[in-house]
């Protein structure tokens, strides 16, 4: 079968036009965190059975169209949010027993679930096992207590240490912790520090996102009132090149810009997205690609249910992308990844431009950001 559109080379295991990723996005959460700009909705009770009808409702309606008869089987679920962990595990389990029913697992398949570390105990991660997860990715952020309250975390400084004890214990061992990183100065964390716990619990991958100023948050709020002040500039690249250091020499691959693994331990689900495969999205605000066509459905998730109730789908919106942002798309995504993009993608002045600057090299007829070049990511695509 031939590809449904050109993409870099990959160290995913799976054929791009067999197979299809599944991303569900659970928006429930116990209070919104100060930086969150996410589509969540605030419960102190998680609809779990209704969440889980709904999505399943969705999926249904997804299966009775022609597009989906060419993939087979699913290569990857990931179960994001909001905080997934929130869902009772019968109605997860329900959830991805109806699912696989329809599409089997792909030899190999990843399935992932976001948690918070306060949720992890013994019986949850005995029914995440029975629902059929094999990966864990923990929402740790930090170990400073004061910032864990500065972020509106509900976790302590202790329950990291004691959650992984946990999942290892149920043999959830592939597990990824979450870190934020240029936090304002005012809260004087320890960057270092942080990485050097993380690194304690010996996990497979790490995620580090640099913090950023959303309006409509908690956070923006406060810097619009003057009462937090982002990171400078500066701070954000040392803490970047500070952990790209840190962890290559603890032995991670840094293969994107915020993502790194030891060997064979990549995600393969967010490498489907860079890849541009096929995914589909379920529940409120979760987006869907096929080829050239994007869409997304609606972000509430009370209008969300509505509709699904109602009709079976929830689509907001959809766009067919040019050749001409398609182009833009792929190289952006290319370059954020330690793979890179062809040298033919770019023009030789481009490329000399960029490896004379440090921003980049080249070999093997590609082209891939250093370090440097990933901070200077979307400056560099825009002018490419």
């Amino acid at each position: 079968m031939t590809p449904l559109f050109p993409v870099a080379r990959s160290h995913s295991p799976f054929p791009l036009a067999c197979v299809v990723h599944l991303y569900i996005h659970v928006p429930f959460c116990g209070r919104r965190c100060s930086y969150c700009d996410f589509a969540i909705a605030v419960r102190r009770h998680t609809p779990s059975a209704e969440f889980a009808d709904r999505a399943l409702q969705e999926w249904a309606t997804h299966l009775a169209t022609s597009r989906w008869a060419e993939f087979p089987e699913l290569a990857t679920i990931y179960l994001g949010g909001g905080t997934p962990s929130r869902l009772d595990p019968t109605d997860l389990t329900r959830m991805l027993e109806s699912i696989i029913a329809d599409r089997p697992l792909a030899p190999g398949a990843e399935v992932t679930l976001e948690a918070n570390p306060e949720d992890v105990t013994a019986a949850a991660t005995r029914g995440w096992r029975q629902a059929g997860i094999n990966r864990v990715s923990l929402g740790v952020q930090s170990w400073n207590a004061e910032v864990l309250r500065w972020m509106h975390r509900s976790h302590s400084t202790a329950d990291p240490a004691r959650s992984v004890a946990i999942l290892r214990d149920a043999g959830l061992t592939n597990l990824s912790i979450d870190l934020i990183f240029a936090l304002p100065d005012a809260l004087q964390r320890d960057w270092r520090r942080d990485l050097d716990q993380a690194l304690a619990l010996e996990p497979m991958h790490l995620s580090l996102y640099g913090l950023t100023v959303e309006s409509h948050t908690p956070l923006g709020r406060w810097v619009e009132r003057r009462e937090a002040r982002p990171a400078p500039e500066p701070r954000y690249a040392e803490e970047f090149l500070l952990a790209h250091q840190v962890l290559g020499e603890a032995g991670f691959e840094h293969y994107e810009v915020s993502n790194y693994g030891r060997p064979g331990h990549r995600s393969l689900h967010n490498q489907a997205y860079w890849r541009r495969a096929p995914y589909l999205g379920l529940g409120p605000s979760a987006h869907s690609l096929v080829g050239r066509h994007r869409w997304w459905n609606i972000r509430e998730y009370a209008a969300w249910t509505r509709a699904v109730a109602e009709t079976g789908g929830s689509m907001a919106g959809e766009e067919q992308l040019d050749s001409g942002a398609l182009r833009l798309e792929q190289l952006y995504l290319g370059l954020r990844t330690s793979d890179g993009v062809a040298e033919s993608d770019l023009t030789p002045p481009t490329r000399e431009r960029w490896v004379g600057a440090g921003w980049a090299s080249t070999g093997s007829g590609r082209v891939r950001l250093t370090p440097e070049g990933w901070l200077r990511l979307d400056a560099l695509v825009a002018s490419a």
